[in-house]
């Protein structure tokens, strides 16, 4: 049974800060995270300080900041502002993904393509669908079937998939008929098309299905894990999620029980932390299977950058891996 650790004592003396509480929130990155406050829609720092307000009072969404820049979106349209709230990227596009690999993917039009960080178009709208760019290449979808292009728009690996996934680790998932496989950046087959499901590799790992079970596998397509789990998540710092029997639990990279399953859900970990959820409440767990933050939380991210959004009653607020949660400084 898992134990909380008692929270210090604190003095009844002593006026504690209100933690900030916000209607909506991103986690956060490159050192910010977008929160809206009533009719202000900004971003804070890792302080708590407002640092930026958007100064176009027609945006009603905005994202997190990928390479200096943050999707905002303004009626039914998405552009792309900086880090002082002004449109870097005038807003134009019916989709808009972040930027990756100094390129975002957008549409424009009915048709998708990328443009670079100064808004010029870099492979022209052509495709159905297009997802960002990994290791060098982006999964874009033409006729009905899925392929991959380079940075300069040049289809690399023909459509041909009847699905197909971003590189991870030199390895992508892809779909032909029901059967999922992996291939190279080359677009050779690196691992036979025979699972039932597929997902990314991450930390030399990656989680497949045969039948209704779940497993894992390196990247020469070797079982490592044996397809035993009724679900699993990708490994992250050392540890994945694992369902078996209704309860969540974690397991280490030779499929041993890490930490018991006794949640009713558990996430991934970051930065040594992992969101788990007991009797309908949200806490945290450090990577020894400590629960070192009590689950009083309607629902909970991941750690990012020291800090994790957390739903309280009244709103979002972001807590810190001591257990405190983030005040106006």
């Amino acid at each position: 049974m898992v134990e909380f650790i008692s929270p210090t004592a604190i003095e009844t003396a002593q006026v504690m800060p209100e933690p900030l509480v916000f209607e909506s929130a991103t986690d956060f990155a490159e050192g910010t995270a977008a929160v809206r406050l009533g009719e202000r829609l900004g971003y804070i720092d890792t302080t708590g300080q407002w640092v930026t307000t958007i100064a176009d009072a027609n945006v009603e969404v905005a994202g997190a900041f990928s390479e200096q820049l943050a999707v905002a979106r303004a009626g039914d349209y998405h552009g792309y502002i900086d880090p002082s709230g002004e449109w870097a990227i005038n807003v134009q596009f019916k989709q808009a993904k972040d930027f990756s690999e100094g390129l975002a993917a957008v549409q424009g039009g009915q048709k998708y393509g990328f443009i670079n960080t100064q808004g010029q178009w870099v492979i022209e709208p052509e495709f159905a669908l297009v997802e960002s760019f990994t290791e060098g290449l982006a999964v874009v979808k033409q006729d009905g079937v899925y392929g991959y292009v380079n940075r300069e728009g040049d289809l690399v690996i023909a459509p041909q998939f009847k699905d197909a996934w971003q590189f991870s680790e030199g390895r992508a998932v892809v779909k032909v008929d029901r059967q999922y496989g992996y291939i190279a950046p080359d677009g050779s087959i690196a691992i036979p098309l025979t699972f039932d499901g597929a997902f990314n590799f991450s930390e030399g790992l990656a989680r497949v299905r045969q039948g209704q079970k779940w497993g894992f596998i390196d990247t020469q397509g070797e079982w490592v894990i044996e397809p035993v789990l009724d679900y699993a998540s990708d490994f992250a710092e050392g540890h994945a999620v694992a369902l078996q029997g209704g309860q969540w639990g974690y397991i280490d990279r030779t499929g041993e029980v890490a930490i018991a399953g006794e949640f009713d859900y558990a996430a991934d970990f970051s930065e040594g932390m992992a969101a788990v959820q007991i009797a309908g409440q949200y806490g945290y767990i450090n990577l020894a299977g400590d629960a070192v933050i009590p689950p009083t939380f309607q629902n909970a991210g991941p750690f990012a950058e020291g800090l994790a959004r957390v739903r309280l009653e009244s709103g979002w607020g972001f807590i810190k891996q001591d257990g405190t949660l983030l005040t106006a400084p």
